[in-house]
């Protein structure tokens, strides 16, 4: 977590926040104590803000300042507005390619993806407030500073986003193993919206029963999956290819 972009101690983070400050996480000591403490899980409730209980020995590490268990880290850029980044992508005349990623843990994956998603012309980039990858200086650099390029939007629910771009005329497709089809059978020259899962469980099922179409990649060999940003790569190009 680079040092500009961290906030350390209670009541400055509960500050932070209730200023409108883009919190991205908040690390909170476990056992922590006290009424400070407790005012500020009730804020980061209230606000939808990511947390996580850990060691105090990972808090030591972020910062050596009194952080009386808890250090934030504040996201390097502003995030928009669901309704807003999909209204004013549809105005501009472009065919829309929206990226959604389901709970994407890792920030370098994370960074790999946005990069990806820069030189694909991707229209916007939609994550869910709880259980996402930060946007911390891990993928801004693994981005190569993509991430200041490609509009990025925090949702509450995944499962909101995918009903809201589909009443707006976008396709959801799910990139999923969990199909027959293969992605070269897609169709990705129309308005589309490709769902990435997490590294390690993939794509929620309840999000999997409400997309409108699923899709695979092929494998040939003995591993039966590919890294996720390497995955996302070939479904961005191949909608690339079909709308060159």
């Amino acid at each position: 977590m680079e040092k500009e972009h961290q906030i350390f101690g209670i009541r400055a983070i509960i500050e932070a926040i209730q200023a409108g400050k883009e919190i991205d996480k908040v690390f909170i000591q476990k056992d922590a104590q006290g009424d400070l403490m407790r005012d500020l899980m009730k804020v980061m409730k209230q606000k939808s803000i990511n947390f996580s209980y850990v060691p105090v020995e990972k808090l030591n590490r972020l910062t050596p300042n009194n952080h009386q268990g808890a250090v934030a880290s504040i996201a390097p850029i502003s995030f928009y507005n669901l309704e807003e980044m999909v209204e004013t992508v549809l105005e501009s005349g472009k065919t829309p390619l929206f990226l959604i990623l389901d709970q994407l843990s890792d920030a370098r994956n994370f960074g790999a993806i946005i990069r990806t998603a820069e030189c694909t012309g991707v229209s916007g980039i939609i994550i869910q407030k709880q259980g996402s990858a930060p946007v911390n200086g891990d993928t801004v650099k693994t981005s190569a500073g993509a991430v200041f390029n490609v509009p990025i939007c925090k949702v509450e629910h995944i499962k909101d986003a995918i009903f809201h771009l589909q009443g707006s005329g976008i396709k959801t497709v799910a990139a999923t193993e969990k199909t027959e089809s293969s992605l070269y059978d897609l169709n990705l020259n129309e308005p589309v919206a490709i769902i990435m899962g997490s590294e390690d469980r993939g794509i929620n099922p309840s999000v999997l029963k409400i997309v409108d179409e699923k899709a695979k990649l092929p494998m040939f060999g003995t591993i039966g999956s590919l890294n996720v940003s390497v995955a996302c790569g070939a479904f961005l190009y191949e909608a690339v290819r079909q709308r060159a």
